[in-house]
């Protein structure tokens, strides 16, 4: 099953020769995985790709799960990525799908770790406090932050798209938090 890309700028694998940075979103599921890639050139974010691949239901749960890691393994060489922001498991009343989604977010931090893309998690509160400063803003909000701060004439559709593309601009916006956390552990493990 092929990675399709929506139509979009920068419809090459190539990184930008300006020094641009990009970033992969990934909202997991087994059913459906909607994945983003986010151009960041200063202080401009561009969507080069956006998209959800869809596995049958009547194929056997591992050649479900085959599928996902092929497709995240196609995203990485098509894109290169420099690092995934990847959603977190929200953890529902339903426990088997709780449990077949983490199995899915397993089989996607493999197969990005074999193409040699840092994964970072974020949670679904921490996505919405990145883009709208408020981790707990209805989902209206962040889509249309999502749609402002892409220079978009919509919002990518289906909602698994949208929502990759939400993930990834939050992975960007949060990168200078993440650095400086990880700045203070280090330090705190020189002191000890």
């Amino acid at each position: 099953m092929a990675a399709k890309a929506a139509s979009g700028p920068g419809d090459s694998g190539a990184r930008s020769a300006s020094g641009g940075r990009r970033e992969l979103g990934l909202d997991p599921g087994y059913g459906r995985l909607g994945w983003a890639v986010v151009q960041e050139q200063g202080t401009q974010w561009t969507l080069l790709a956006v998209g959800c691949v869809e596995t049958p239901s009547t194929l056997a749960f591992e050649q479900r799960l085959l599928e996902l890691k092929r497709c995240v393994a196609q995203l990485c060489e098509r894109w290169r990525p420099e690092e995934c922001a990847l959603e977190t498991l929200f953890f529902s009343k339903n426990v088997k799908t709780a449990m077949q989604v983490a199995e899915a977010r397993g089989v996607l931090r493999l197969g990005l770790a074999e193409a040699g893309v840092p994964v970072h998690e974020i949670a679904p509160n921490a996505v919405k406090l990145a883009l709208t400063g408020h981790g707990s803003a209805p989902k209206a909000q962040v889509g249309r932050m999502v749609v402002r701060l892409l220079g978009l004439a919509s919002l990518p559709k289906p909602d698994d798209a949208a929502d990759a593309a939400a993930i990834a601009l939050a992975g960007l916006r949060s990168r200078a938090v993440r650095a400086l956390k990880a700045g203070l552990q280090s330090a705190r493990g020189r002191q000890a």
